[in-house]
């Protein structure tokens, strides 16, 4: 959803190559969608991980990571996207993964 998202509202069409643009919007979005690519990358070293050091940091790190996505929705909103109901559509799907991930968090 999040690269859906990115991809709609960016004036740099060229996902790989945002973090080059000069556009605050283009920079909030890269970091968006960077941080939406690493929430599945942490759960997976989570799961695999033996290390309970490895799983708390990790653990750690993905609450960081939905807090920054909600950060950016806000951010986005504020650099005047008009387009907000697609921002709280991630919000919910994020709130959705923030109950499943407690969950989840208290089986490792």
């Amino acid at each position: 959803m999040s690269r859906e998202i990115v991809s709609y509202i960016t004036y740099n069409k060229d996902l790989l190559h945002l973090y080059k643009s000069q556009s605050h919007r283009d920079i909030i979005a890269d970091s968006l969608l960077t941080d939406a690519i690493l929430i599945p990358q942490k759960i997976e070293l989570a799961e695999r991980s033996e290390s309970h050091l490895i799983r708390t940091s990790t653990i750690h790190h993905i609450n960081i990571i939905t807090k920054n996505i909600l950060s950016y929705c806000r951010g986005l909103e504020m650099d005047g996207l008009k387009e907000k109901e697609y921002l709280n559509l991630l919000r919910e799907e994020l709130k959705i993964f923030r109950k499943t991930y407690r969950i989840w968090k208290r089986s490792l």
